[in-house]
């Protein structure tokens, strides 16, 4: 059985919270940024968190500061987004992706096209 890449994902009420997850490779220098996207239907893929491997968070778009928290477990190749007060806005496929630093760019607003995703997705629900 293939584990999938990205987990976490659910139907939750306004308020609510989740943690998703990703697991992939290791990366532990700042020659990566690693991130996470989210793709609403019917709009374009957008950066939600984005952080320097093996550093700190680069970027939270403004939709999404205060309550979500980016973080990287290199033990476990796991990259993490914790996701509080949850809006019906934030409903959308979550995935996660990196990017060579020098092609991306960790800081400043990320643009999807110069990152690799990792998997399909987990999907987030909230519902009013």
């Amino acid at each position: 059985q293939v584990q999938p890449v990205e987990s976490g994902g659910g139907s939750v009420q306004t308020g609510g919270s989740l943690t998703l997850s990703c697991v992939g490779r290791k990366y532990t220098d700042g020659h990566y940024c690693l991130g996470w996207f989210r793709q609403a239907p019917g709009k374009e893929r957008e950066g939600v968190a984005i952080i320097v491997a093996g550093g700190a968070a680069s970027y939270y778009a403004d939709s999404v500061k205060g309550r979500f928290l980016i973080s990287q477990d290199n033990f476990k190749n796991t990259l993490y987004l914790k996701m509080i007060n949850l809006q019906p806005e934030d409903s959308a496929n979550y995935s996660c992706g990196s990017a060579e630093e020098w092609r991306a760019g960790c800081f400043g607003f990320p643009r999807p096209e110069r990152y690799n995703f990792w998997g399909q997705g987990t999907r987030v629900t909230v519902s009013s």
